[in-house]
């Protein structure tokens, strides 16, 4: 794998996610944001953070399967979420386990999470941005 995720001695050691990725692969990918469309662009899951997260996820993981990658890859996460506030946390949560159980993958990445007043669209409460390494 040409990803290792670690948090360093003398750093907080959160549990949900990883303080740095250290890369050594040969191509770099940047996804664009990605939202809950499905493949035909239908929206998927209407005012649900848990769901919209989910369906992002999954998009991360086939956009990473066309590169000949997989989510395992993922280097970096940046994910904006609409009026973040902590009580959000178990929905996002549970939105990436879920995609995890389905992409068979350890989701804990390490990202950068923003809060932002809206999206490109008004349905959309969350989008997630990946940058991945591949051998």
């Amino acid at each position: 794998m040409a990803v290792q995720l670690i948090n360093p001695e003398g750093l907080p050691q959160p549990e949900v996610y990883r303080q740095m990725s250290i890369a050594t692969g040969s191509r770099l990918v940047f996804l664009a944001g990605q939202v809950a469309r499905d493949a035909e662009g239908n929206p998927v899951g209407p005012g649900d953070l848990a769901a919209q997260t989910e369906q992002a996820y999954l998009n991360i993981g086939t956009a990473l399967a066309a590169a000949g990658g997989s989510f395992d890859d993922v280097a970096k996460l940046t994910i904006y979420v609409v009026d973040w506030s902590p009580e959000k946390y178990p929905l996002l949560g549970e939105g990436v386990a879920r995609a995890a159980a389905k992409l068979g993958v350890d989701p804990v990445k390490p990202i950068t999470l923003l809060s932002v007043a809206a999206l490109g669209e008004p349905d959309l409460l969350i989008e997630v941005e990946a940058t991945a390494v591949l051998d």
